[in-house]
């Protein structure tokens, strides 16, 4: 029998009124923040800092700095294997659409913002902490995040995938406290000044399994460099608009649980150390429970290894052995 596996979308919109399912991924940012006494204040103050944020970058035909305002839809991925009905919450995302207020436009943006995937918790917050339990040097499972690669460009190639998004998604992440970045002379109008990391890590090498490439780029009015990780021409692939949507959303939210990098009140220079533990930065008006988030995470993969790696281990490791790109 052949194995394969069939998706189903969902989208529900994010907005002050959003309240998180029950089978909402909360380890999410966008559901962190939706939860508790401040949910409703929390949401319509990071909303306001995406607006905000998306026309200080699209500041051309938009003099009083309130042309664009960004919706966003939650897009949560539901997968089945054909070998059994029970359905597993794959993947989580935020997708842009931009409302151009002298137009009347509604303009489709980006999908990939706040990428969140239990496959991807079980990689790194069971199986990678149980490989390194009590090692005296860290180490990588062998094939680590082979399957969840696969599964993520399967998705991609998947009818459910074309039918709901014309492009590919962007990912943008923060950069990583382990490296070093340097900058360079290449500047995007949008995207801003280009940063190289002095070495690879095992992020990049995790989402490079997924089919992502990864680039640095610190836009301008931002502090810190992002990582975008993207399939293609990330430049030229995108419109300014649809780059400024995501930008403006990762941001925001990288200031509310990033402040220490990227609400810092010095910006990076030519050669740049991430440092979670800066104490020059200013905290946003928002209520963001991190360590929640770490703890969170950690549950969400065992959940993932409970009903999805451990029971359908055969199956996936059957697929993935014979599944090619």
């Amino acid at each position: 029998m052949t194995t394969d596996f069939n998706y189903s979308i969902k989208r529900i919109s994010f907005d002050e009124n959003y309240q998180p399912a029950n089978s909402t991924r909360l380890t999410t940012n966008f559901a962190n923040l939706a939860r508790g006494a401040h949910r409703q204040v929390n949401l319509r103050n990071a909303l306001k800092m995406i607006d905000n944020s998306f026309n200080a970058l699209a500041n051309w035909d938009n003099p009083n700095g309130d042309r664009y305002s960004v919706e966003l839809e939650i897009i949560s991925v539901d997968m089945t294997v054909t070998t059994s009905d029970e359905i597993f919450p794959s993947i989580e995302v935020l997708k842009t659409n931009i409302l151009d207020h002298q137009t009347g436009e509604r303009i489709e943006g980006i999908v990939g913002n706040n990428f969140s995937s239990y496959v991807r918790d079980y990689d790194f917050s069971v199986l990678l902490l149980n490989h390194n339990k009590d090692q005296a040097q860290f180490s990588v499972p062998n094939n680590f995040g082979d399957l969840h690669g696969k599964l993520f460009q399967y998705f991609l190639s998947s009818d459910a995938y074309r039918q709901h998004f014309k492009k590919p998604p962007v990912i943008c992440l923060s950069v990583s406290d382990n490296k070093t970045y340097h900058r360079t002379e290449n500047q995007h109008p949008v995207l801003g000044v280009e940063y190289q990391p002095n070495e690879s890590s095992l992020t990049e090498q995790y989402f490079q399994k997924m089919g992502l490439q990864v680039r640095y780029f610190m836009p301008p009015n931002s502090v810190a460099p992002f990582a975008f990780y993207f399939v293609g021409d990330l430049l030229n692939d995108y419109t300014n608009l649809e780059l400024i949507s995501t930008i403006s959303t990762m941001e925001t939210f990288q200031k509310i649980y990033r402040p220490e990098i990227y609400n810092a009140n010095a910006a990076a220079g030519k050669c740049y150390k991430p440092n979670l533990k800066n104490h020059d930065h200013s905290l946003t008006q928002i209520v963001y429970d991190r360590e929640e988030r770490s703890r969170l995470a950690i549950e969400q993969g065992k959940f993932a290894e409970q009903h999805f790696i451990k029971p359908y281990q055969d199956v996936l490791e059957n697929w993935a052995a014979n599944y090619s790109v």
